[in-house]
C-alpha cells in the first residue's frame, strides 16, 4: 500500500533572507534535482510550496474559554522555521528520507516526514 507523507523543510530563515542570488539559485536547482530523483525512483510528488518568512505570518488562537485573538508574527519564536513542504506518495519512507537528505540538506536545516491521515469522503 502506498502512503502519503508530508515532508516539512526546516531551516534558518536568516540564512535564506541574506543568501546571494547565486546561493538561492543553487538551492532551487537542488529542489529540481530532488524532484527528478523522486520521479526516477517512483516517489510521486503530489504538491508542495515554498513558504514565506515567518515574520509575515498571522497567528490565530482561541484559548479554552477565551476570546479569539489574531496577531501578526509566528506562533512561537524559533531558531529554525518551516520554509516549505512537499506532499509525496511512497511505500518506502526510509528511502525517501535518505534521498531528501542527500538533495535538500546541503546548507543545513532539517526535514521532518509525517504521515498524512486520509479520511474517507
Amino acid at each position: 500500500m502506498t502512503d502519503r507523507w508530508t515532508m516539512l523543510l526546516w531551516g534558518d530563515e536568516g540564512f535564506w533572507e541574506n543568501a546571494s542570488p547565486e546561493v538561492q539559485e543553487r538551492a532551487m536547482s537542488e529542489h529540481g534535482a530532488f524532484s527528478e530523483a523522486c520521479e526516477e525512483r517512483g516517489y510521486r510528488i503530489l504538491g508542495g510550496e515554498e513558504l514565506g518568512l515567518s515574520k509575515n505570518a498571522v497567528t490565530v488562537q482561541r484559548p479554552e474559554g477565551g476570546d479569539l485573538t489574531v496577531t501578526e508574527g509566528p506562533y512561537v519564536e524559533l531558531a529554525e522555521h518551516l520554509g516549505g513542504y512537499y506532499v509525496i506518495e511512497t511505500d518506502d519512507v526510509q528511502g525517501l528520507a535518505r534521498l531528501a537528505g542527500e538533495h535538500l540538506l546541503t546548507d543545513g536545516g532539517g526535514i521532518e516526514l509525517r504521515p498524512v491521515v486520509v479520511h474517507d469522503a
